[in-house]
């Protein structure tokens, strides 16, 4: 269980594989655990680097002061613990801000920037979603904030199969570091102002941006509009899936990202 103190912080992370560098880095709510389903199939390949965010999982101390640009720091100077020159970044969701974040400090050490589910916007409506989420987290029965977040996150099929959703809700509140509702309300308050950095003159940067049709959270057409006017960039959608889009189709996010990355693995 590595950490490594870096700037203000004691940074909880994940390495497995070997290869070119390979920096994951998880949306709001989540962690290094969130990227299951990718782990193994990307370290075929690759040094996989999973960091836990500010306010998330093993990092200390939870309520240490964050931001987008702040994280995208946290993230550098990692790979300077780590003696890493140059590393592939993917982001999902608010991570999609960290890595661009990442992308804008440190172009020289960024190999390409993948987006999943992410794109230069922030919407009102999520943070009405996940202040409400934050009061019924605070006020309701235990659980039942994560039965309201899970339609936000997943594709309507996850729905089919009962025992599943108690599956997961299960698997939820059993998780050791889940984060905590102070900090979860901290990276909240932090994020509701934030201003997305404008990642179009990002010239010779290669991009690759994976939307999901179904994504309730990050509205497909709004992103596709924004994400295509960005140069060098891929922009693919995945069917039949939502904003947890590497849980709802895991496969095809895969084949898109493992050819991407193959493609510019000697840029390095």
């Amino acid at each position: 269980m590595p950490h490594a103190t870096l700037n203000d912080i004691l940074m909880h992370y994940e390495i497995d594989g070997d290869g070119t560098p390979l920096v994951l880095i998880a949306g709001m709510l989540s962690d290094s655990a969130s990227w299951g389903p990718l782990v193994a199939p990307l370290s075929e390949r690759h040094t996989v680097i999973r960091p836990d965010n500010r306010t998330t999982g093993r990092t200390e101390p939870k309520l240490a002061p964050t931001s987008p640009q702040q994280s995208a720091s946290d993230i550098l100077a990692l790979m300077d613990h780590l003696q890493i020159k140059r590393a592939h970044v993917v982001g999902h969701s608010m991570g999609g801000y960290i890595a661009s974040e990442f992308a804008a400090l440190a172009p020289k050490r960024t190999i390409s920037l993948t987006l999943l589910c992410s794109a230069p916007l922030n919407l009102k409506r999520s943070w009405h979603l996940f202040q409400n989420l934050c009061d019924i987290r605070a006020h309701g029965p235990e659980g039942l904030w994560l039965r309201c977040l899970f339609p936000w996150l997943f594709h309507h099929r996850f729905f089919d199969k009962p025992d599943q959703i108690e599956g997961a809700v299960a698997a939820s509140l059993a998780y050791p570091y889940a984060q905590s509702l102070d900090a979860m309300q901290h990276q909240l308050n932090a994020l509701r102002t934030y201003v997305p950095t404008n990642i179009t003159n990002q010239q010779n940067l290669p991009i690759l941006a994976l939307l999901a049709q179904n994504d309730l959270i990050v509205p497909h057409a709004e992103a596709l509009d924004l994400l295509s006017q960005i140069p060098h960039s891929q922009v693919q959608t995945i069917p039949q899936s939502g904003h947890s889009v590497h849980w709802d189709a895991p496969a095809d996010v895969l084949a898109h990202l493992t050819a991407f990355l193959k493609e510019h693995d000697n840029d390095i």
